[in-house]
């Protein structure tokens, strides 16, 4: 990829701040950066405790988004889960009515502070609302050791789980746990997530059977083509998911589930539902349980009703100026 000029970048950038309907992975408000180049736009908008290394993939991202564009499509619908934060479950029918029949929901656990029983509360609320057909997937974001796993899985597992994403943090953890699970009897595949888009080598989860499906995301990994090696590497099958994007972050997401061969699961992008507002008057949103394929445009008039404040506006100028230093650093020939 050649990488456009940094006055590029800062010239077409704008910075908003979109308010979340329900509080979700601790924030009630998503900051992020869109960018416009030749081929359309791109969203650069990594979480903010992540430093430049990982931030950089990011970018990457955004710039073969905006610059670049897509791979060409296999599908031009993919099917997409509900994504349920960790509520009370007298709101989990609520939340979950905001999704146009989705087939798959994906429940948040081991949020902090919340126990065993809150999980299953609101996964025991989730069958209940959803109906017996509707497949359930739980998501723990590597919280849980491997004792601690094989508890709470063993303890969700009776409201029939499609799988578990990331229960541990580490790869052999993962291993551990999937046959712990086997010895017990508990019949719960396994997804690794952060163990592919944090990893310096994504592969290995694969390579070392410590899951059954990968969940692939498009900014951590640098863009859509480079997800499609590392889903091809692991060879197994696929879960596209989201970082909590805009309709024009989320675009990327789609494009990389519909340019798969093979999509056998639901994937993780649905969650423009969680967001209050868009940047996008076609927001990529469920309808009849999938999304379309193809570009989201940024409209101007939201854009600017979404703009950040100046301070975060120079906040996120030299977060741009500092991830474009780095990818041109590794971009450079080593002698």
């Amino acid at each position: 990829m050649t990488l456009p000029t940094l006055d590029d970048l800062l010239d077409g950038m704008r910075v908003v701040t979109l308010p979340l309907r329900i509080r979700f992975r601790g924030v009630d408000h998503r900051e992020a950066v869109l960018l416009r180049g030749p081929a359309g736009w791109g969203e650069f908008g990594p979480f903010l405790e992540y430093d430049t290394a990982e931030s950089s993939r990011w970018l990457a991202a955004a710039i073969e988004a905006a610059w670049e564009g897509w791979p060409p499509p296999r599908r031009d619908r993919v099917a997409v889960n509900a994504t349920l934060p960790a509520v009370p479950p007298d709101q989990v029918a609520g939340v979950l009515a905001t999704y146009d029949g989705c087939g798959t929901v994906k429940v948040k656990v081991a949020e902090p502070g919340q126990s065993l029983a809150d999980d299953v509360n609101r996964v025991a609320a989730t069958r209940a609302a959803a109906g017996p057909d509707v497949k359930i997937r739980v998501d723990a974001n590597a919280a849980w050791d491997v004792e601690e796993a094989l508890r709470r899985i063993t303890a969700l597992a009776r409201y029939d789980l499609e799988y578990a994403e990331q229960p541990c943090p580490s790869v052999d953890d993962l291993k551990s746990l999937r046959v712990r699970l086997a010895r017990n009897g508990i019949d719960v595949p396994i997804a690794a997530d952060e163990s592919i888009r944090k990893a310096e080598d994504p592969i290995r989860v694969a390579r070392e059977r410590a899951a059954d499906i990968v969940i692939v995301k498009v900014p951590p990994l640098g863009g859509v083509r480079r997800a499609l090696e590392i889903s091809a590497e692991c060879g197994l099958p696929t879960v596209v998911s989201s970082a909590l994007d805009s309709s024009v972050g989320m675009a990327a997401g789609v494009a990389l589930a519909a340019a798969l061969p093979q999509l056998p699961y639901a994937c993780g992008l649905g969650t423009v539902e969680l967001l209050a507002t868009d940047v996008a008057h076609d927001r990529l949103v469920p309808v009849g349980g999938s999304v379309p394929v193809g570009p989201a445009r940024a409209d101007d008039d939201l854009v600017a009703a979404a703009a950040a404040a100046p301070d975060r506006v120079d906040w996120w100028r030299e977060r741009v100026s500092t991830c474009h230093a780095y990818l041109l650093d590794r971009a450079a020939p080593r002698s």
